[in-house]
């Protein structure tokens, strides 16, 4: 694990533990998806942050002036310290880290579920509910189309990759039967 990415988790915690106090976790972290979202479709923003060039004070006036009003005092007074401590860089891994605590906390995972078709609504619905009964959290789905799939679906949580494609049947009865043929 890289030294950023220990530092981020640290400063994702921190905020978590001050979002729990304030019984404002969920806000915080919409405030933060906000944030995110803004840095990513104005790339001078985002640009003007990495500026090694740009004083710390510049930076922080930067945030003031984008942010301001949109978010906390507690999410303004995060992106104030990272860039006071030189680590703005770190603000996309520090709200991913940050949405990972507070879900884990809240009882709530995401789902990406791959399909080789569009699902409906009530599709999506039905798998969510599925893995919230297996996982016991309450699952937030999101449908990725892919064509390599011959057909079913796999579903990702976390770390956790369960296959239930064609492919993925196919795979496993090929290594059985392999392992039965070494006998």
């Amino acid at each position: 694990m890289s030294q950023d990415t220990i530092v981020a988790k640290r400063y994702a915690k921190a905020l978590f533990e001050i979002a729990k106090e304030q019984n404002k976790v969920a806000a915080v972290g919409e405030e933060l998806s906000k944030v995110g979202a803004t840095l990513k479709q104005n790339a001078e923003i985002k640009a003007l942050l990495s500026n090694p060039g740009l004083s710390a004070d510049s930076k922080a006036g930067l945030i003031r002036t984008v942010f301001d009003r949109q978010v906390s005092e507690t999410v303004l007074n995060t992106l104030l310290l990272l860039v006071d401590k030189g680590r703005i860089d770190l603000l996309q891994a520090m709200i991913g880290y940050f949405e990972t605590i507070s879900s884990e906390a809240l009882g709530q995972a995401s789902a990406t579920v791959y399909t080789p078709v569009a699902l409906s609504e009530a599709e999506l619905s039905k798998i969510a509910a599925t893995f919230s009964q297996l996982t016991g959290k309450q699952i937030r789905v999101e449908s990725v189309l892919d064509k390599s799939l011959l057909g079913g679906i796999q579903v990702r949580i976390g770390d956790r990759l369960y296959d239930g494609s064609l492919s993925g049947k196919l795979q496993r009865l090929q290594k059985s039967l392999n392992t039965s043929q070494a006998l």
